[in-house]
């Protein structure tokens, strides 16, 4: 079940399932959409959600945009749930619950501790 409001020049915000939302930054050509497989390129910045400090961005020095295949967990669920979302061009603000990202784990190498909510900042720049 998807519920969107709309935040007025902000963009739109909608709640995919349990624990994922996103917010409509900028948005997309509306002409195609991320399907199941696909090969997608973006710029994304990550941060954790509390407190949005940066962990990652492709617009760092020595980074360049990120290529996945979308819906097959290749990334983890909560990108994959919000990007299945997504059309070409579109920038959005995806924020998930811990589960939904690195879960009890963490990735403590990007210093993301154990359940930690995250938000990413993506950017659809290539569909294949």
């Amino acid at each position: 079940v998807v519920s969107t409001q709309s935040t007025g020049s902000s963009g739109i915000n909608a709640e995919y399932g349990e624990g994922v939302t996103k917010v409509i930054i900028k948005p997309g050509d509306g002409t195609q959409g991320v399907r199941k497989g696909a090969s997608v390129t973006v710029h994304c910045t990550g941060m954790l959600t509390d407190g949005l400090k940066k962990f990652w961005s492709t617009h760092d020095p020595g980074q360049s945009t990120f290529t996945f295949k979308a819906g097959v967990g290749q990334v983890i669920q909560g990108w994959d749930e919000g990007t299945m979302t997504m059309v070409l061009g579109e920038k959005s603000r995806i924020s998930m619950i811990g589960e939904k990202g690195y879960g009890p784990n963490g990735f403590p190498a990007w210093g993301i501790p154990s359940n930690a909510g995250l938000t990413f900042e993506l950017e659809i720049i290539r569909i294949q």
